[in-house]
Order: C-alpha cells, then sequence, then structure tokens
C-alpha cells in the first residue's frame, strides 16, 4: 500500500511539473504573440510612432513626475499628459503650471489631453500646443466626473455630437499635428451614437481614435463591452486603439483579436505597474523588489517637479494603483501612506515593499475603483 501511495504522489507530482511546464510554455507563446502585434510601428499624420502600447490620457495621474518614471522603463509607444483646461492652456506658464508642463525630451513621443466646450477655445489651445512642440492633441470625451459634465465637458459632449465634432473641426482647421479623441460608448448602453460619432469624427479630420467601450456613467464597476469597440473599428479607416480593463497580456490578445482595434492603451494598469509597456514590448523581466524601485523612483521624481504638498498629495494618490498589485494592498495601503512627507514615504517603503508580500496576478478591484 505505501509503494502505491508513493507512486502515486510520484504521478501527480510529475503531472504538477507538466502542468507548471505548459503553463510557461503557454505563457511565452502569449507574450510573444503580443510583442509581435504591439511592435508593428504606427502612422499618424506622417509622424511614426514607434509601437502600438501607449498610455492612456488620465487626470491627476498621468503628470510629470509619473510620466519620468515611465519613461525610465521604457516601450511606451506615446505617453499622455493630465487633463488640462482649454480655457486656461493659452495662458498657462509651464513652469508653474500644476498639469500643463513636461521634459523637452519626451516632447516627441507626448500627446497632450484637452478638456473643454468650446470650439474656438478649443482650437486655441491645440495651437499653443502645436507650438510647445508636442506630438499631438488629444481631445477628452471620456470623463464623466460630475465638475466637467456640469462645464458642457468630457463625457458630456457625447450628449451633443453636433459640438463634440465642432470642436474637432476647429482645432483641425487649427493645427497640423496629429489630433485623437478619446471617447466612451455615450450615456446608454447602446453603441450607434459612438459609431456614428467615430464617423462623424473621422469626417472630420481625427487621426487616430482611443475609445473605452463603458457607458459614460459606469465607474468601471462592470466590464468593458468588447462588442463596442468592434463596431467603432469596422465603423472607420482610421486606427482605433483599445482602452479598458487590460491587465495581463491574455487580455490584451484578447482585445486584438476580437475587436481588430490597432493598438491599447494603458490607463489604471500603466500606474500600478509602469514596466509592462517594457515587459510587453521588449525584454524587460522585473525582479521581486520592483514594487520598491518604482515606488522610490516615484517620490524622487514628485519631489523633483512638485513643491511638497503637492507631491505627497500625488503620492497618495499614486499609492492606491501600487498598493493595488498585492493581495493585502487594502492592509498595506495605509502603510505606505502614514506620515505627511516625502521622506517619511520612502522610508515606508523601504520598510514594507520587501518583495515578500503575496502579489495579485490581477490588481484588487476594490482599490482599482477608489
Amino acid at each position: 500500500m505505501d509503494a502505491q501511495r508513493n507512486e502515486k504522489e510520484q504521478d501527480y507530482r510529475l503531472t504538477g511539473v507538466k502542468k507548471a511546464a505548459e503553463n510557461r510554455l503557454h505563457g511565452s507563446h502569449l507574450m510573444n504573440e503580443l510583442k509581435n502585434r504591439l511592435n508593428t510601428p504606427l502612422t499618424l499624420r506622417g509622424r511614426t510612432v514607434a509601437n502600438r502600447l501607449w498610455l492612456a490620457p488620465m487626470a491627476g495621474l498621468g503628470h510629470i513626475a509619473f510620466r519620468q518614471v515611465l519613461d525610465g522603463f521604457g516601450g511606451c509607444g506615446l505617453m499622455m499628459t493630465e487633463m488640462t483646461s482649454a480655457k486656461a492652456l493659452p495662458n498657462e506658464n509651464p513652469k508653474i503650471s500644476p498639469v500643463f508642463r513636461w521634459r523637452e525630451e519626451e516632447l516627441p513621443r507626448l500627446v497632450c489631453q484637452l478638456m473643454g466646450s468650446q470650439p474656438q477655445e478649443m482650437a486655441d489651445a491645440a495651437l499653443r500646443v502645436q507650438d510647445e512642440g508636442f506630438f499631438g492633441v488629444d481631445v477628452n470625451m471620456g470623463c464623466s466626473v460630475s465638475a466637467i459634465v456640469k462645464r458642457r465637458a468630457g463625457a458630456a459632449l457625447l450628449r451633443e455630437p453636433d459640438r463634440a465634432v465642432e470642436i474637432v473641426r476647429a482645432m483641425r482647421k487649427a493645427v497640423d499635428i496629429p489630433l485623437m479623441v478619446k471617447f466612451r460608448t455615450g450615456w446608454e448602453n447602446d453603441p450607434s451614437g459612438a459609431v456614428e460619432l467615430a464617423r462623424r469624427f473621422e469626417d472630420a479630420g481625427v487621426d487616430c481614435l482611443v475609445f473605452h467601450p463603458r457607458v459614460s456613467p459606469d465607474r468601471r464597476s462592470r466590464p468593458p463591452v468588447l462588442e463596442h469597440l468592434r463596431q467603432v473599428c469596422e465603423a472607420v479607416d482610421i486606427p482605433v486603439i483599445g482602452n479598458g480593463n487590460v491587465f495581463l497580456p491574455v487580455d490584451g490578445l484578447k482585445m486584438l483579436d476580437t475587436t481588430g482595434c490597432d493598438g491599447l492603451s494603458l490607463g489604471r494598469m500603466a500606474v500600478a505597474r509602469p514596466w509592462l509597456f517594457s515587459s510587453w514590448c521588449s525584454n524587460f523581466t522585473p525582479g521581486a523588489d520592483i514594487h520598491r524601485i518604482t515606488a522610490l523612483a516615484m517620490l524622487d521624481a514628485l519631489e523633483e517637479h512638485y513643491e511638497p504638498t503637492r507631491a505627497v498629495k500625488l503620492y497618495k494618490k499614486y499609492a492606491i494603483y501600487l498598493a493595488a498589485n498585492f493581495s493585502f494592498g487594502v492592509r498595506l495601503l495605509p502603510k505606505l501612506t502614514a506620515g505627511d512627507s516625502i521622506e517619511q514615504f520612502r522610508e515606508n517603503a523601504r520598510r514594507e515593499l520587501t518583495g515578500e508580500q503575496a502579489l495579485a496576478t490581477r490588481p484588487n478591484i476594490h482599490l482599482f475603483t477608489r
């Protein structure tokens, strides 16, 4: 009996080893396929982007400090600024503006994200963006935060399609750099309006669409509807970049395969794991200390670019996404953000991010939706 039991245990272990090897082989195959798909250059209005894995436009997260950390890892085809008010932009001073600032070396791969509701204001802001040397300009038609919607901007423009088209026409007339629009399905779970808008945007001179297939009121509580993205992709001839819940290579391949989109745009996942661009587009393999390294790099960048009060505020916002990487991130977050200074946060990161904590394969959704 003991001999039979030992033989069965050995068979079980061998089967487990075989399955683990098959999983690694499958994972390696997925990564190679994704890498090949993403590492195809894309040309927009005569300007070539090295790959098709981009940073998504995000308010309050895509700031200069974060982009510096992201750029340190490499692999990101295009980076986007955080949301900038078109009304204020013509008079913004990059030396003191909290949002309209950049590093000179990133301009050839940087798109400025604009928010506004008036065609002439958006056109004037786009001209300033062009004059500063940005790669391109993006129109935010996806943000559904009430303060933005009340100003008839962001996702509110999806309720006024004629105004939305008038805005992009005015911007196209004003500038020659690539013009993009990021938008959602709309305010109802029906993609027909988004499909029609996509066609009208193309006719108005938009060079590329970034589409997030969720209804505007959805605060990421439900998965994106890939069928909506597929219909938008099929409606236009210009590139469409997919966005929404791309956490793992298998998610990226599924979005590419089932929708026909031309590339991927990472938002929250980019903040949580900024090394993913390099991992998915080249051969970077993160070590066990990657979270500590990234947190310390973020703290250094925040200290370099912002005054202490704002740096502390921005780190606490970033730390939510950092903690989401861990199985017990909800417990870890207050330990990472204890204190009120950058130096205290450094001490927290060195103490807590030891590389021994259990990692979540997918990020902790309860933190991601805060």
